[in-house]
């Protein structure tokens, strides 16, 4: 990875488990999809009150997930930023427990309910409100091949390199054009379970 990118972030257990709660993870979202806003501000985007946004940016900021934005606001509004750089919810620790492993698998389908959320409502109501121009710029594409997990790993990587290569100089925060709007970029590689991998044999209950 290049030295002037940010670098990406495995979360600890205890980061991990602060991140269950679904109203943390919106406050995630939002901040990367929107960039540095207080907690007044989120909390009108998010249909919450001020006084839960703010509680829970705090939890955040105890796990270093969010933090203040340096030089903006006041000790009575805040400002709030995501930290640059991805996030990974996997790791040896995490997936040889079992029980963090599965509060990782419930924190990844919150994240993943969110992106469907984005892209079932630009599906239904992107034809009505955008206009010609933002309809034509988007991409919605499924791509499938077979793969080795060799073949796999080196797809996934390449990918990533030159989406983030593109993506640096349109990163919240570096684009001040006012005409421009927030869009996601959507990003999967994955081996389709159904029909090619086995159930792992069911866990036994240890008895006393």
């Amino acid at each position: 990875m290049d030295s002037s990118q940010p670098a990406d972030r495995t979360v600890n257990v205890s980061a991990l488990k602060a991140l269950t709660h679904p109203l943390r993870i919106q406050l995630l979202n939002a901040l990367s999809q929107f960039g540095p806003q207080t907690a007044s501000v989120l909390a009108a985007r998010l249909g919450e009150s001020s006084g839960s946004t703010s509680y829970h940016l705090r939890q955040l900021a105890k796990h270093e997930l969010v933090r203040e934005l340096e030089g903006k606001g006041s000790a009575r509004e805040r400002w709030w930023e995501r930290p640059p750089g991805a996030l990974s919810l996997y790791s040896s620790e995490i997936a040889h427990d079992p029980g963090t492993r599965d509060v990782a698998a419930i924190v990844n389908r919150e994240f993943s309910h969110n992106r469907a959320a984005l892209l079932e409502d630009y599906m239904e109501r992107g034809p009505h409100v955008l206009p010609d121009e933002w309809l034509e710029a988007s991409v919605i594409s499924t791509l499938n091949a077979r793969l080795t997990v060799e073949q796999l790993a080196e797809l996934s990587d390449e990918l990533m390199r030159v989406s983030r290569e593109l993506f640096e100089k349109y990163r919240p925060g570096a684009n001040d054009n006012p005409d421009a709007k927030a869009v996601q970029i959507h990003l999967n590689t994955f081996p389709i379970i159904q029909g090619q991998f086995p159930e792992p044999p069911a866990r036994k209950e240890k008895t006393p």
